[in-house]
């Protein structure tokens, strides 16, 4: 028996400090014609924010507009006191498709999960291929509703009635 290091592991009490590099890298502040901005909170299984939470999105979409930025499409932002995270994205989504692909990071997860974000108001949303592999009394938990200031509100909720439909890529 060895005690070798495993393919789970999470992702401590550190990270604050360790992924600063690419929070600051990603949170350059969105270009283009397509601005979108989601916020919402990170919630766990008893319906508490998360406060030591991490949030990464990547919009394809937004690739050739930021292609001079160091991490075109990508965002990374830590969770708030509150649980609370801001994504700033510099592409509307093509017609049917999510416009960002989602990964979820938070101590006591052994391993990070997949998501994707889908804008209530986007074209062709009704047609999407992925919502329609997701039972329809769910499907709301992958789509931010719209505010009054044009903003977007997603909430993602890890367990528990409200638990956001994770993706398994296999």
């Amino acid at each position: 028996m060895t005690n070798g290091i495993t393919s789970s592991q999470t992702i401590g009490p550190f990270p604050h400090e360790g992924w600063r590099w690419a929070a600051e890298l990603s949170q350059q502040g969105a270009v283009g014609a397509g601005l979108v901005t989601i916020s919402g909170v990170l919630y766990d299984g008893q319906g508490a924010p998360v406060s030591d939470g991490w949030v990464e999105a990547w919009t394809p979409a937004a690739a050739p507009v930021e292609h001079e930025r160091p991490l075109p499409g990508f965002r990374r932002c830590a969770t708030g006191e509150q649980g609370e995270f801001r994504l700033e994205l510099s592409a509307a989504p093509r017609p049917g498709e999510p416009v960002a692909w989602i990964a979820l990071f938070a101590r006591g997860l052994l391993k990070h999960q997949f998501c994707a974000v889908f804008l209530a108001d986007a074209p062709g949303l009704a047609n999407s291929e992925l919502l329609a592999q997701v039972p329809a009394a769910r499907r709301d938990t992958l789509i931010a509703q719209r505010q009054a200031d044009g903003s977007y509100r997603w909430d993602i909720h890890l367990q528990g009635e409200r638990e956001t439909v994770f993706l398994d890529f296999t």
